[in-house]
C-alpha cells in the first residue's frame, strides 16, 4: 500500500533536505528519500557535500594546514615543534567523525521538522491520479505518492576515459579523501576546485604533487589578476601545475599509475605517480531515476531540463542543484530548494544567479561573486577597478599570512559594485559582505564609507573599495 505525502523530495543533499526542511515547515507533508550509506550500511544523509566533498575535504585541509603550521611557521613565533608526525589514520578517523556528525544532524533537522525520511534509491515508477508514484528500494522497500515531486539527486565524479576509477590507484574525490597513508608522488589531472584543494593537503603532508591542466589558463573562471597571484602562491608552495597538456594513455598497476601526456609545446612526456586524482568535472546524477517512466525531459548532458523556476516538462515535478543547470555549488542548491518548497506553497522563491559566491579552500584561499575584468572587458562594460594587497592589512600581517589581495569592479558610470574578487586568508568569510552589498546594489563608495573593525582583514575589503576612487589610506 502506497504513503500519500504532500510533498516528496528525491535526494538528501544540500538541494534536497534543506528543500524538505523548508517544505515542512511550510505545512506539507513532507518525505525525502536518500540512499546514502556510512560504514555500517545506516543512512548518511547530506549527499556528495557531506559524505564525500565540502565538508570531509575541509577537515582534511585544517588538519593539513595545522600539519605544515607545526612544521614551517611556528617557529617564526618562537615556538619550537620537534619531531612533528601525522597520523594520516587519525586524520581520516577525525574526518569521518565530522562527516556523521553532520549526517546525524541532518536526520535530527528531519525529525524536528517532522519530515519522513526513506533510506533508499528513490524512482519514479508512473505518473497516478495522485500526482506520482515513487518507489524506494532500500532495506525496506517502500512505494510513495504525491503531488508535488523535488528532484535533487546531485551529480557524480565525471570519469576520464580510458581510465575508469578504482578508488585504488585512479581517484575520483571519493577515494582521494581515503588515501591511507601519504603518497610518495601524487598526480592530479585538473586544476579545478577538487584537484587545488586535494592537491594542497597531501603536498602539505610531504607528497609531491603535480597537477596537469588540459585548459592554457590558470583558473579560467577567476579574475585573471587573482588567478596570477593564486599561482604565484601555489609555485612558492611547491605545487606543480602544468597547463595547456593533452592527456594520452592512463596505466594502472601494482606500482602506481603511469599518465602519458603531450605538455603545451606538444612534447611527449610520461608522469609515473603513485595515486592519481582525477577532478575533471561532473555530471548530473540521473541513472536509475525512472525519468523515461513519467517522461521527464533529460538534456544531452543527462540533466534534468528546468525552466528559471526549477520547474520541469512535468506538473508538480521540480528539480534543483547539480542536477539541473547552474553552477554545482551547494549554496546554489540549497538557495533553489528553498525556494521550490515557497513556490509550491505559491510564494515567490527567489535565486539571484548574480550574487553567487564562489569559494577554492586552499592557502591562500580565493572567493569571487560577480563578474570578471576579463567578463566585463568582453561585455564592453565601462568600470572602474580598485585592488588593495593584504602585504599592508595589520590584521594579516599579526596573523603571518599576507598574501594576495582584494579587487572591487565597479560600474565607470554608476560606481555599482559589478565584481569583488579575492585571493588571501580567510577570504572565504571576508566574501559575504561583498554577496551581501551587491544583493543590496551597493556602490564601491558604500563599501568605503563603512566603519570596518580595527585590525582585521576586512579593513582590506574596505580599502580595495576606496581605491577604485584612488584613495586608499593605508597603501
Amino acid at each position: 500500500m502506497s504513503k500519500q505525502f504532500d510533498v516528496i523530495v528525491i535526494g538528501g543533499g544540500p538541494g534536497g533536505y534543506i528543500a524538505a526542511i523548508r517544505a515542512a515547515q511550510l505545512g506539507f507533508n513532507t518525505a525525502c528519500i536518500d540512499e546514502w550509506k556510512n560504514e555500517k550500511g545506516g543512512p548518511a544523509p547530506g549527499g556528495t557535500c557531506t559524505n564525500v566533498g565540502c565538508i570531509p575535504s575541509k577537515a582534511l585541509l585544517q588538519s593539513s594546514e595545522h600539519f605544515e603550521h607545526a612544521n614551517k611557521h611556528f617557529a617564526e613565533h618562537g615556538i619550537t615543534a620537534t619531531g612533528v608526525k601525522m597520523d594520516v589514520a587519525k586524520m581520516i578517523a577525525r574526518k569521518d567523525a565530522v562527516v556523521k556528525q553532520n549526517n546525524d544532524g541532518i536526520l535530527f533537522l528531519f525529525k524536528k521538522n517532522k519530515v519522513s525520511f526513506f533510506h533508499g534509491r528513490g524512482s519514479f515508477v508512473k505518473a497516478v491520479d495522485g500526482g506520482y508514484e515513487i518507489a524506494v528500494k532500500g532495506a525496506a522497500n517502500e512505494t510513495l505518492v504525491a503531488k508535488q515531486v523535488i528532484v535533487a539527486t546531485g551529480s557524480n565524479a565525471r570519469a576520464l576515459p580510458g581510465a575508469p576509477f578504482d578508488e585504488e590507484n585512479i581517484l575520483s574525490n571519493d577515494g582521494a579523501l581515503r588515501i591511507g597513508g601519504v603518497p610518495k608522488k601524487l598526480a592530479v589531472i585538473g586544476s579545478g576546485v577538487i584537484g587545488l584543494e586535494m592537491g594542497s593537503v597531501w603536498r602539505r603532508l610531504g607528497a609531491d604533487v603535480t597537477v596537469l591542466e588540459g585548459l592554457p589558463t590558470f583558473l579560467g573562471a577567476v579574475d585573471e589578476q587573482i588567478a596570477k597571484e593564486a599561482k604565484k602562491a601555489f609555485d612558492k608552495q611547491g605545487l606543480k601545475i602544468e597547463l595547456g597538456v593533452k592527456i594520452g594513455e592512463v596505466k594502472s598497476s601494482k606500482k602506481g599509475v603511469t599518465i602519458a601526456y603531450a605538455n603545451a609545446k606538444g612534447e611527449a612526456q610520461t608522469l609515473e605517480a603513485d595515486k592519481l586524482i582525477i577532478s575533471i568535472g561532473r555530471v548530473p546524477n540521473t541513472i536509475g531515476l525512472g525519468a523515461e517512466a513519467v517522461g521527464l525531459k533529460l538534456d544531452e548532458r543527462g540533466a534534468i531540463v528546468v525552466d528559471d523556476l526549477c520547474k520541469t516538462n512535468l506538473p508538480g515535478v521540480w528539480a534543483v542543484g547539480d542536477v539541473v543547470r547552474g553552477p554545482m555549488l551547494a549554496h546554489k542548491a540549497e538557495e533553489e530548494g528553498v525556494a521550490v518548497a515557497e513556490r509550491i506553497a505559491g510564494q515567490h522563491g527567489h535565486v539571484n544567479f548574480n550574487t553567487i559566491p564562489w569559494v577554492i579552500y586552499t592557502s591562500p584561499e580565493i572567493a569571487w561573486v560577480g563578474k570578471t575584468e576579463q567578463q566585463l572587458k568582453a561585455e564592453g562594460v565601462a568600470y572602474k577597478a580598485g585592488t588593495f594587497p593584504f602585504l599592508a592589512n595589520g590584521r594579516a600581517r599579526a596573523l603571518g599570512d599576507t598574501t594576495g589581495m582584494v579587487k572591487f569592479l565597479a560600474d565607470a558610470k554608476t560606481d555599482e559594485i559589478l565584481g569583488v574578487h579575492m585571493v588571501g586568508p580567510q577570504v572565504s568569510e571576508l566574501i559575504s559582505e561583498a554577496v551581501v552589498a551587491m544583493e543590496f546594489k551597493a556602490s564601491s563608495e558604500d563599501i568605503a564609507r563603512i566603519c570596518h573593525a580595527h585590525p582585521s582583514l576586512s579593513e582590506a575589503t574596505k580599502e580595495a573599495a576606496l581605491a577604485v576612487d584612488k584613495r586608499t589610506l593605508n597603501f
